[in-house]
């Protein structure tokens, strides 16, 4: 019999191309982390930290919340979009009157379903390129 526990973060996921993160949200102001690393050390740079600390900025919570997240799949850029998807919902899950309406301004609550296109049969590697017809 599974003992019943109560969870004191909040959990919501996140996607972006083909990455996907799980995120859970805590009180406090520990330091946020990505896949056991420091999330300034994961996404290193400051236009990342501008990114990965909208959401925060946009509710005022920077320094009340914090993150862990396992993120797998894409690249850096998708994951990093990814883990600000996942942060947005559960900020917006946090509080919904309060918190929904600018992260939803923003555009950070909408998932980008943007993927790559599948190549196709007969274009020489790529998706759309034909192949080079032989001259006369």
């Amino acid at each position: 019999m599974k003992k019943k526990t109560k969870r004191d973060y909040i959990y919501a996921v996140g996607r972006r191309r083909s990455a996907s993160a799980r995120v859970r949200l805590y009180k406090g102001d520990k330091e946020s982390l990505v896949n056991g690393i420091l999330i300034g050390k994961y996404f290193p740079g400051e236009s990342s930290y501008k990114i990965w600390s909208l959401p925060f900025e946009l509710t005022g919570s920077l320094g009340k919340y914090f993150v862990t997240v396992k993120v797998v799949g894409g690249g850096k850029r998708g994951q990093l979009k990814a883990v600000v998807h996942g942060v947005a919902r559960a900020l917006s899950s946090v509080n919904p009157e309060k918190f929904r309406v600018p992260l939803k301004r923003a555009g950070l609550l909408t998932r980008d379903p943007r993927i790559r296109e599948r190549r196709k049969v007969g274009t020489g590697g790529r998706a759309r390129r034909k192949k080079q017809s032989p001259k006369r």
